[in-house]
């Protein structure tokens, strides 16, 4: 490959955001557009944070996204003798000086700074390193940064805005900043596609870049350029949280999201095809995804715009490609990955597979996601109705007039032709005598028969099942309004 290098570089320090998911998604497309080359980096160097579920969470979840990368992952602690090297040459060469100042004695100089932060007081000082001592990086006096931004065009950052800040601890710990921007010079990254809010801490990456190309004992490496993708932000268009918002991608993929609705989804925030339609393949994705064309607006994370998509792209499934998705959720007995290890309401006795084939095509139509299809079709292998009591009360117990019918249908059920023509007919020719249009009428049988107030097409579902047990649910639905 001769394209563009980039990386995507998540912290294992908890799920996989569906920021982190956007920005991995971009870079993807960037890189197959452009024959380029797409590498996984961990950023595992805050041992203190890091989870090994987590890392192994990032993974599995670009595999469900179908975000292949080329080379990886890579942890980047595995190149912290390099990182160390590089701090060294900074020293050496003037970039970096030892401060041995407490935080203390900082906070009690700069009371009535009007500029924040450090104040410089060990830049000309001479300190010896030692056990207490940090180095901080010598921000140039006088002019600008400029950050070459593919989204944003090249954004500038004055340097009297920046204090002197700390890329090695006293412990000789390499902080993020200077190891994140060892690996990319180490990997030969040629495009930076990340989150806005990284933006006001790449100048600092920036200075030093700048600085290692003129330490001579360190190779000269070009300076890549950048994109910052924009915010994305909630309801009340505040960024998202993690502790409110929804922003799990494994929480998505248990829930029963397509992995080719998500990764739609993912990439219009913030970017958009070309025309009106919204819904594309992952091919055109590829074929018409412009960094140039990103917005720096924020975007709006829209659970419930996902969950729409979602729906029609379960809709847009052939019958068997819907019947094999949806297995992990009915049968998970019979496949290795578990939605959140959920059970089903039946046991695998109970599970037919022949009748989920028939029942299949009802429910395609009436999901938004997988995950709902165990709700809707739990009443087909269960012995006992699983009634939702609210409902059940509502429709059927406190409903004379519900019950009447009931009594009615028990009756003209048991002679009627067994088909779903007829037993929609009956059922509207039932409800003419107490004054119910259709859709009063097969309330109470479908709260009778299936336990719930919706659910797949009530006739058809009852064809399915067959007259007894229909029969049976009525009379039993009676016994337990005490009618």
């Amino acid at each position: 490959m001769t394209g563009p290098r980039v990386r995507m570089a998540p912290s294992p320090t908890g799920f996989f955001h569906v920021g982190s998911a956007r920005t991995a998604l971009f870079n993807w497309l960037f890189a197959r557009q452009n024959d380029g080359f797409f590498i996984l980096r961990i950023e595992d160097t805050d041992a203190a944070r890091n989870l090994d579920d987590a890392r192994e969470g990032i993974v599995t979840a670009m595999a469900w996204l179908g975000l292949d990368f080329d080379a990886g992952p890579f942890l980047q602690s595995e190149l912290w003798a390099e990182h160390v090297a590089s701090a060294e040459a900074l020293y050496a060469n003037g970039y970096l000086y030892a401060c041995d100042c407490t935080r203390e004695q900082i906070d009690e100089r700069i009371k009535g700074n009007a500029k924040p932060g450090y104040d410089g007081f060990c830049r000309d000082r001479h300190v010896v390193r030692s056990e207490v001592t940090v180095l901080r990086f010598r921000v140039p006096d006088e002019g600008v940064t400029i950050v070459p931004d593919i989204v944003r065009g090249d954004v500038s950052f004055p340097h009297d805005s920046y204090e002197d800040f700390i890329v090695v601890r006293s412990n000789g710990g390499v902080l993020y900043p200077l190891a994140n921007m060892v690996d990319d010079r180490s990997d030969a990254i040629t495009h930076i596609i990340r989150g806005e809010d990284l933006l006001p801490t790449t100048p600092k990456q920036v200075m030093m870049w700048e600085a290692l190309n003129h330490c001579p004992e360190v190779a000269f490496v070009p300076h890549p350029l950048y994109a910052h993708l924009p915010m994305l932000v909630n309801e009340q268009r505040k960024k998202l949280s993690k502790r409110k918002d929804p922003v799990a991608v494994e929480s998505y993929r248990d829930q029963g999201y397509l992995s080719s609705a998500f990764v739609n989804y993912l990439a219009l925030l913030g970017w958009s095809p070309r025309g009106d339609e919204e819904i594309v393949s992952r091919e055109t994705l590829v074929a018409q995804f412009r960094l140039e064309d990103v917005s720096h607006s924020p975007a709006f994370f829209d659970v419930k715009k996902l969950t729409h998509m979602n729906g029609e792209y379960i809709r847009a499934l052939s019958l068997d490609a819907f019947i094999e998705t949806a297995t992990p959720w009915v049968a998970p007995w019979s496949n290795e990955w578990r939605p959140s290890d959920r059970a089903v309401p039946w046991s695998r006795e109970q599970f037919d597979v022949a009748l989920f084939a028939q029942v299949a095509h009802l429910v395609q139509e009436r999901v938004a996601t997988m995950g709902e299809i165990p709700a809707m079709v739990s009443f087909f292998f269960l012995d006992d109705v699983p009634y939702d009591d609210a409902t059940f009360d509502k429709i059927i117990r406190n409903d004379p007039a519900a019950q009447t019918l009931l009594r009615s249908a028990i009756e003209r059920f048991a002679t009627v032709t067994w088909t779903t023509d007829v037993l929609h007919e009956a059922t509207l020719a039932l409800g003419e005598p107490l004054g119910m249009a259709l859709r009063k009428s097969q309330a109470p049988i479908r709260c009778a028969v299936t336990g719930t107030s919706v659910g797949p097409p009530l006739f058809e579902s009852m064809e399915l099942l067959g007259r007894e047990k229909v029969l049976q649910r009525l009379r039993d639905a009676l016994v337990r309004a005490g009618a």
